[in-house]
């Protein structure tokens, strides 16, 4: 059994949050992931979380959804992802290793290809990777179908309410971030 997600050990990855993905999703999905993604960046900022950003083919694809990047501090990198899979690009590991914590927290797009792959490459790597599986997405059945490859591939899933209070571990804290945070991200109740 999977020990609780500990917040001082993690590192928020946000993957591919970009208009020509989100754009694929049928509406609502697109906005609800996109709100659960914003929040997700906001929880980490008020908790210390590192947050490291992809974006795949920015010139192509767009950059990281304007409702997102607007959140994420100007000093953290948004790195160009030129391969599915941000495992085999060294500079994005290199952010991800650099604060010294051991979990990788995932959320983005598309949950079939560039989320797999990254969960799939990190675990190798030798990080314990974590999916928020209720803060990833890809068109039709290929959500589902990502959200298997991992689970059958021993990647934890978790949805967003329970990473949430793993994060926040105690009923004080939860306290505490609820006044710095109010409000639930779209779908979730707190």
């Amino acid at each position: 059994m999977a020990a609780l997600i500990d917040v001082d050990d993690s590192v928020l990855i946000v993957i591919d949050t970009q208009p020509l993905f989100l754009d694929k999703l049928e509406t609502p999905q697109g906005a609800t992931v996109e709100a659960r993604i914003a929040w997700l960046v906001r929880l980490a900022l008020v908790l210390d979380v590192p947050i490291v950003v992809t974006e795949e083919e920015p010139d192509r694809n767009g950059g990281t959804a304007a409702s997102i990047d607007a959140l994420i501090p100007a000093d953290v990198t948004r790195h160009t992802k030129p391969i599915f899979g941000l495992a085999a690009c060294p500079p994005i590991v290199a952010d991800v290793e650099k604060p010294g914590r051991g979990t990788a927290v995932l959320c983005g797009l598309e949950t079939d290809v560039c989320v797999a792959q990254s969960a799939l490459g990190l675990d190798e790597r030798g990080m314990r990777v974590v999916v928020v599986s209720d803060a990833v997405a890809a068109p039709g059945e290929a959500n589902e179908q990502g959200l298997a490859r991992m689970r059958d591939a021993g990647i934890e899933l978790i949805g967003l309410k329970g990473l949430t209070y793993e994060w926040l571990h105690t009923v004080v804290r939860s306290w505490e971030v609820d006044e710095l945070l109010p409000g639930a991200p779209p779908g979730i109740i707190l």
